[in-house]
């Protein structure tokens, strides 16, 4: 695992660290402090990472209800060794989709518009598996449109009906183009292997969207059936009509699926 991890760090120190020549820290102001905690909601953390050395550079308190160690003391290498053993190639090959689309595909003056998402599993410091969403917002781009300072925030998603994905999501905060669950497999970013920029909220109705946010809540069928005034015939019609329109086999997917396309929130 050790050698898999190290893999993954050299990569990123290959792809980002060796492009980017001179240290420059992130001004992290009061403001942005209180503006980060916004987004350290319930159980989460985030950090800004220095790509120049892969160097943290302000990491929320919150981290140590996922790891033993002290904020003062984490390292990156302390945060990858929490992804789970099956979890590693996965998230080396979506690391190298997101450094493609990043570096390759987008103009640079298009990417501080986005952010890009997926989900992933980890074991905290007591052993338990965590389902966890991941979202990177770049904070700073070099002139070579390299990405510098980079706001990664993640978030436990284990009370949503959710398991991590072979995909990553790329989203424009501005209402742009989006490339929604793209396919990790090539190890590359190609934006005929995703579901365009057409939202799923924008192809189920709002029924549907109520009877999906309940499923990822865990509840039945008949629960729902009770919950919406609705007869379990209709809720299952309704499933089985979206696990249709969304391309999915099972709720556990669709509820993925909408998670990374912001029909449901992670809080």
């Amino acid at each position: 695992m050790q050698e898999d991890l190290k893999k993954i760090s050299d990569f990123w120190k290959n792809t980002y660290s060796s492009k980017i020549r001179d240290y420059r820290s992130f001004k992290i102001s009061d403001d942005f402090k209180i503006f980060a905690s916004l987004f350290a909601l319930g159980q989460s953390y985030l950090y800004i990472v220095n790509l120049h050395d892969l160097e943290l550079e302000y990491v929320s308190e919150s981290v140590e209800m996922f790891v033993s160690k002290k904020v003062k003391d984490l390292n990156i290498h302390d945060l990858l060794k929490t992804v789970l053993p099956e979890e590693i190639g996965s998230i080396d090959l979506k690391g190298k989709v997101i450094s493609n689309f990043y570096t390759s595909f987008l103009d640079r003056d298009e990417a501080l518009a986005y952010k890009n998402m997926f989900s992933y599993r980890m074991k905290d410091k007591n052993g338990q598996v965590r389902t966890m969403l991941y979202q990177a917002i770049p904070l700073s781009i070099l002139e070579n449109g390299m990405p510098e300072h980079v706001l990664c925030i993640q978030t436990d998603v284990c009370h949503l009906k959710v398991t991590s994905t072979n995909s990553v999501s790329f989203v424009h905060m501005n209402g742009g183009k989006s490339y929604f669950n793209v396919d990790i497999s090539q190890g590359k970013f190609d934006p005929n292997a995703c579901e365009g920029d057409k939202n799923l909220r924008e192809i189920i109705s709002d029924r549907e969207k109520e009877i999906v946010i309940r499923f990822s809540r865990g509840l039945n069928a008949e629960q729902i059936a009770t919950d919406l005034n609705l007869s379990p015939h209709t809720v299952k019609t309704h499933r089985r009509n979206v696990l249709q329109k969304s391309g999915c086999t099972n709720t556990t997917e669709l509820v993925a699926k909408c998670l990374t396309s912001g029909i449901i929130s992670p809080i």
